[in-house]
Parts: C-alpha cells; structure tokens; sequence
C-alpha cells in the first residue's frame, strides 16, 4: 500500500509543478483562433479527435511535464486513451505489455525495452498509462532496421525474414517528397545524404508511426490515441501525420507543434500558423 501512495505522489508531480507557475512555464495556442488556451480547454476539443500529436523537442523539460499533464486529463476525460509513443520499437511491445501488467522490474523494462537515455521525461508518461491501466504503444522501428535503411536504401527491407517484417510497415515504403523533403534538406543545411539513405530513413521512421496507430485504431475503433514523437514528425502535418492519412484516412487527427520560447514570445503566425493546430511555446520563468 506504501508504495502504491509513494507512486501515486510521484505520478503527480507534473501536476503539481504546473500549479505553481514559479520556476516554468508555457503558452497553448489554438492556431484556427489563435486564442491562448487552457490544457482543459484543449483537452476538450478532442471530442470528435481520434488522434493527437503532440510534437516535441526531445530535450524540453516543460514540454515533457505538458506532455503528462494533457495524458492525464485525457485519460480521465475519455477513458481508455492509449498512448503511442516513438520512443520504443515495435518489437518490444510485449515487454512494454509485461510492465504495464506489474509482471516485471522497472530495471528489466528499461533494460529490455531499450528505453531513451533520457526515460526520466517520459517515466511519467508510462507510469501514468500503468496506474489508469492505459495500453502504450511501442511505435517506432527497431534502430537494427533503420540503421540497414541508412546504409543500404529502404530494398534493404526486403531481404529480411518475414518474422522480422511482422515489425515493419508494409513495404515498400512511400518516400515522400514536396514539402516535408524540402524541410529535411534545409534542416541538414543541404549537405549530401548519401544517395537519399538518410531521408529514406526519416520515411521508415514515419511509416513505422502512422502503422502503429492505424493497426491499433483498427482494433480499438472507440479509443483516442495520444502521439508523442519530435516535432519534425508532425509539423505541417506531415511525416508520420501524412503517412497516417495514407492508413487510415477515416481517422480524425490534429497536431501540436511545441517549442522552446521566451515568456513574452508569440506566435509568428506568418510563418507557424501551418506548423500545428496548436501550437504551445515552453519558457523559463526568471526571478
């Protein structure tokens, strides 16, 4: 019972740290008003919402406290939200099940789960969906697969057994072109990307996403799905946005692109109004 308390207390610290507004913060923007926002009013507006992104920049400790705080209340405003997340592979979702069900150690699921350096800022997520009996999706593809993809091109891919597709896309895999590979080249400065392997990669990656959510909305109709991935991803509505589109087109998706920021920093509509439609600006508040 103890230690149910001690972590019932810990899951709320993001909730806590968000009331007190002292040492961070951040801004919710709806993008179609460009009113700022509140997590309840935006949480609410998921009614009619199968599935949100929340695009992030993997190294913003706000961010990963929003992260939490929005989970939590859509877990409580619709119960049954799953959350899908890139941070761990399609091939471990049996260990990400056997965590979630208390049947192994935090230690043997961060070990064989293959957890981020950086878990600490997604713990809350998972032991949130662990204490509300939330399913968490491993989404992305495994590094062994993308690395092959790297140096060898998405064919690559074809030269696998058919018990390690089971954790792939189906193949081939759409390269995508237009905008979201614009937007690569100038993210690499336009270097060379060694015959296009390199963005062939980011496809895979995309791919992986957005066939994950539509496998498990298949099965799961009447769930909204919570998306965290980097920002990259989503932005525009592109990447693993698009790729879901081309999987599920039925399904009713929106996005948030958030970021780093200054207190008095807004929007510049000119040119963010298409990277999300929310867009949430994280800061530190200085004393």
């Amino acid at each position: 019972m103890k230690k149910k308390i001690l972590l019932l207390i810990w899951i709320l610290i993001p909730t806590a740290l968000f009331a007190q507004h002292t040492d961070q913060s951040y801004k919710i923007f709806e993008t179609k008003t460009r009113k700022n926002i509140t997590v309840e009013e935006l949480v609410k507006n998921m009614k009619n919402v199968d599935v949100l992104f929340f695009g992030e920049e993997h190294n913003d400790s706000v961010g990963h406290l929003l992260e939490a705080a929005i989970f939590s209340r859509m877990i409580h405003t619709y119960p049954g939200t799953a959350l899908s997340l890139e941070m761990f592979a399609t091939d471990v979702q049996p260990v990400i099940n056997e965590y979630l069900a208390a049947l192994i150690s935090e230690k043997n699921f961060i070990k064989e789960a293959r957890a981020w350096n950086n878990y600490k800022d997604y713990k809350p997520l998972i032991e949130l969906a662990k204490l509300n009996k939330a399913e968490v999706i491993g989404a992305n593809a495994a590094t062994r697969y993308s690395n092959a993809v790297t140096f060898s091109g998405l064919e690559k891919l074809n030269d696998f057994p058919a018990a390690s597709k089971a954790f792939l896309p189906p193949l081939p895999v759409d390269t995508a072109t237009g905008r979201y590979y614009e937007k690569f080249i100038e993210t690499l400065g336009g270097h060379n990307m060694g015959g296009m392997k390199i963005f062939q990669t980011q496809n895979l990656w995309d791919a992986s996403m957005a066939w994950s959510i539509a496998g498990y909305a298949k099965l799961n109709p009447r769930k909204k799905i919570f998306q965290v991935n980097g920002r990259f991803h989503s932005d525009e509505q592109l990447g693993t946005f698009a790729q879901l589109k081309k999987y599920a087109p039925k399904l009713n998706a929106v996005n948030i692109s958030c970021f780093a920021g200054k207190q008095d920093t807004q929007p510049d509509w000119a040119k963010q109004a298409k990277s999300g439609d929310y867009i949430i600006i994280t800061y530190s508040v200085t004393k």
